[in-house]
């Protein structure tokens, strides 16, 4: 049967409609997936996520780890190495308060060098080098002028790469996921201290004191290997960001002023100042005790001594980058600064060495804290504003101050007025630091972006 077609053709043209798109959409490359899970797509990724290849994130978690050994050298073997040379107290503060001074008025001008410089990863490499011959004129000569020198070139390195680890950490994963990139960082920096505090003390303990700095000398070659792998072209630069935010170039007669009007900045600034004059002395002190108690053990107790805090900076680091995240910075940092008081306290009223190296969990809750806390919450109080450096170079020199006074007034009560009270006084300090930060620190977490 034949069906007779419509006068108009055009009623049964086909319509036009849209048809959805059943092509495979391609999935996440491998090295686009970290440990934490896996990372957006390019396309599908909020402004500030980034997708980073895996040859960088483990680069950059070996350069975390390998700076740790680095800078476990000049921790509070130091103060073996010195009472072991009969140094007395107040020389050993004298020395150690040089290194903090260079830190004090080298954190600004730090901060703002990795802002000029082209290359994060040049800034990064060119401190190494200097922390490394450093050590290495530790252990050659050992006489009052080298020891200062040396002192005060490893502090001025380390104004350098303290933001530069931070600006590569941050370029390389956006503000989105800073507070975890921190957390591993913190996490593999204290896998980094605890190793080299064992290997340093056994060092110390079967060959000589002068074996630690020879090793710590040596620990650039890895170093810059793992610097070697971060890829530089993940690491976006200021332009680029700024480009992206849509925010304009900070001029530099601004970044003083931008500073100063900023509540949030300043106010953590005053609080890790009293936290750095109460914590700087502790574990000097401490060892120059277990020196004078335990001398043929003292390293090896000192090795104990950071390798405890290190043990729950490591585990618990990259857990307080994700609660940053959840329940804001100020819990957090109330925990942190409170562990240091009660760690005061303990030290001034323990006499047995076992216990002093317990004691340490509690500079392990701080260290985690701060581990992460310092340059997520200056990230915070300086988003778009293209002072993150600069600012974090700020807070370095108020810690640097704080730092400085603690080891040489520590010293000078310790020699007047014996350790227990030289302990207690810390405490008493690290106590008005917890309540700054309960009276005058706000949140600076920011609500997540679209």
């Amino acid at each position: 049967m034949t069906v007779p077609l419509p006068k108009d053709r055009r009623a049964l043209k086909p319509r036009e409609v849209s048809r959805p798109d059943f092509r495979p959409r391609p999935l996440p490359r491998r090295d686009a997936l970290t440990d934490d899970g896996p990372t957006s797509t390019a396309a599908e990724a909020p402004a500030d996520m980034k997708v980073i290849s895996r040859t960088s994130t483990r680069g950059l978690d070996g350069f975390a780890f390998f700076v740790a050994n680095l800078q476990t050298g000049f921790g509070p073997f130091l103060a073996v190495y010195f009472t072991q040379a009969k140094w007395t107290q107040s020389d050993i503060g004298f020395a150690l308060t040089v290194g903090s001074l260079v830190s004090l008025l080298g954190q600004v001008p730090g901060g703002a060098f990795v802002d000029a410089v082209r290359s994060r990863r040049f800034a990064a490499g060119f401190s190494v080098v200097a922390i490394a011959l450093s050590a290495f004129a530790l252990a050659m000569w050992p006489n009052f002028l080298v020891v200062l020198l040396a002192m005060a070139a490893h502090s001025a390195a380390s104004c350098i790469l303290t933001p530069a680890i931070a600006a590569i950490s941050i370029g390389l994963v956006g503000h989105a996921r800073a507070g975890e990139r921190l957390g591993r960082n913190a996490s593999f920096s204290a896998l980094g201290n605890a190793v080299a505090a064992a290997g340093m003390g056994a060092c110390g303990y079967y060959f000589s004191n002068d074996a630690v700095f020879y090793l710590t000398a040596a620990l650039m070659v890895p170093t810059l290997i793992a610097l070697s792998r971060i890829r530089a072209d993940e690491i976006e630069p200021p332009a680029r960001t700024r480009a992206t935010e849509s925010i304009p170039a900070p001029r530099r007669d601004a970044g003083l002023r931008a500073l100063l009007t900023n509540r949030a900045l300043l106010c953590f600034g005053a609080c890790m100042t009293l936290f750095f004059l109460a914590n700087a002395a502790m574990l000097p002190l401490v060892g120059s005790m277990l020196t004078l108690r335990a001398s043929e053990t003292a390293t090896a107790l000192i090795a104990a001594c950071i390798v405890v805090p290190q043990v729950v900076l490591a585990l618990s680091a990259p857990a307080v980058g994700r609660a940053a995240e959840r329940w804001g910075r100020r819990p957090l940092l109330l925990i942190g600064f409170a562990a240091l008081p009660i760690r005061g306290l303990l030290f001034a009223y323990v006499d047995s060495p076992e216990l002093l190296v317990a004691i340490q969990v509690f500079d392990g809750v701080s260290a985690a804290v701060f581990g992460v806390m310092v340059p997520l919450v200056v990230s915070d109080a300086t988003r778009k504003t293209g002072h993150f450096n600069l600012a974090l170079g700020a807070v370095g020199t108020a810690m640097g101050i704080g730092a400085a006074l603690s080891t040489s007034l520590a010293g000078i009560m310790a020699d007047r007025l014996g350790s227990h009270t030289a302990f207690l006084g810390l405490a008493i300090v690290g106590f008005a630091a917890f309540a700054l930060v309960a009276l005058i620190m706000p949140e600076t977490r920011h609500a997540p972006e679209p």
